[in-house]
């Protein structure tokens, strides 16, 4: 995951890590991926993150997905749910 590099190392006497660990945090939240988005939320509750960058990661994180979002992914989706129900009804 990035940022988890830069967090493990845990040299809070210099925050270039943090900042950086933050920065990637943020640049996958905007990907799509919610592990940050749940890290983040953790670490703003301790102070880490603040509450204007895990807003920014959560506007941009809903941005990807909404993106992601289309009618031809929905249909998909429910086929493969549809075919998973048949399967299991017909492979018990």
């Amino acid at each position: 995951d990035l940022g988890c590099e830069e967090w493990d190392n845990n040299d809070w006497d210099n925050n270039d890590n943090a900042e950086r660990a933050l920065k990637h945090w943020i640049i996958s939240a905007a990907l799509g991926d919610d592990s940050p988005i749940e890290f983040m939320m953790e670490m703003s509750e301790e102070g880490y993150v603040s509450k204007d960058d895990l807003a920014a990661a959560l506007r941009a994180h809903q941005a990807a997905v909404d993106a992601a979002k289309s009618v031809q992914r929905e249909a998909a989706e429910e086929y493969k749910r549809a075919a998973e129900l048949r399967d299991e009804i017909l492979f018990k």
